[in-house]
């Protein structure tokens, strides 16, 4: 298979093309399974993909301090600004927890709450953390309104399409009136942004689903949140701009010939970065 971006660093043709493979396969039968059987093969897929993909990036990262520097640096340019002291903070798909660990500092108390752990046994966690290992739908061990922040930095496009306004419900049953569920997520017109981005123009990865910012504006609406609001963030700069703005520009797109619009849309809208309100 041709490749459409050159070799990621550290990485071969054929390590590359194994993963993509093994992924494809997986996300294939999730997107095919109904919700029960999701249940099991979400308990299992990544730990299935690990095994067969040594050199995925996740494990390499656990021993590169710089990188897992530089990604907990973008996580806390995002999360920063709503959490203090008295926070209760929840942190969806949290990997191997090591950002978790830092906003522990700044935090009153802190959940991960991820489908496997994925933590290097040798990391020495804080006592106000606490790692929830869950099926993707449901959380028992965490009682309806009592979560101040919820974040999640790359996680929707993971989910099933069926499964996502349950994730959006989930998050709103757990926050306080008021609570703010702060996502980013990678932007369908410019994506895909799995691994599938080396072999193909659709996501066919773990990517399950890259969505827009129309569609998540009417998603957070149907799930009963009181307001949405939208966000740019890209080379160090983080502000609020109107839907509008990403709603204009997503109809603007739709009108590009296919191969400029993700070259376009990459300026546009450098991630969907969303701030939903209980």
């Amino acid at each position: 298979m041709e490749l459409k971006h050159p070799l990621p660093p550290g990485r071969s043709y054929d390590q590359l093309l194994n993963h993509y493979n093994i992924e494809k396969a997986l996300a294939e039968k999730l997107k095919n399974s109904d919700r029960e059987t999701r249940r099991h093969i979400f308990a299992s897929m990544y730990d299935e993909l690990f095994s067969k993909v040594p050199d995925h990036p996740r494990l390499t990262q656990r021993s590169s301090d710089r990188v897992t520097a530089i990604t907990n640096k973008v996580k806390a340019s995002i999360i920063d600004r709503f959490i203090d002291k008295l926070s209760t903070y929840v942190e969806f798909a949290p990997g191997d927890c090591r950002f978790a660990i830092e906003t522990a500092k700044k935090v009153n108390e802190v959940f991960g709450i991820d489908i496997s752990d994925q933590r290097n046994p040798a990391d020495i966690f804080p006592q106000n953390f606490k790692l929830i290992i869950y099926d993707g739908y449901s959380i028992p061990e965490l009682k309806e309104n009592t979560i101040d922040i919820v974040f999640s930095y790359q996680l929707i496009e993971h989910l099933h399409p069926e499964d996502t306004k349950l994730h959006f419900e989930l998050v709103n049953k757990i926050l306080k009136p008021g609570g703010r569920y702060v996502f980013q997520t990678p932007h369908a017109l410019s994506g895909p942004y799995d691994i599938s981005m080396f072999f193909s123009d659709e996501p066919e990865g773990f990517h399950l689903k890259e969505w827009k910012y129309s569609e998540i504006k009417s998603l957070v609406k149907e799930t009963g949140y009181s307001s949405f609001q939208t966000r740019w963030s890209a080379g160090g700069f983080d502000f609020q701009l109107p839907y509008l703005y990403f709603f204009s520009c997503e109809s603007l797109l739709r009108s590009f010939p296919k191969p400029r619009i993700k070259k376009v849309a990459k300026r546009l809208i450098p991630m969907l970065y969303g701030v939903a309100v209980k």
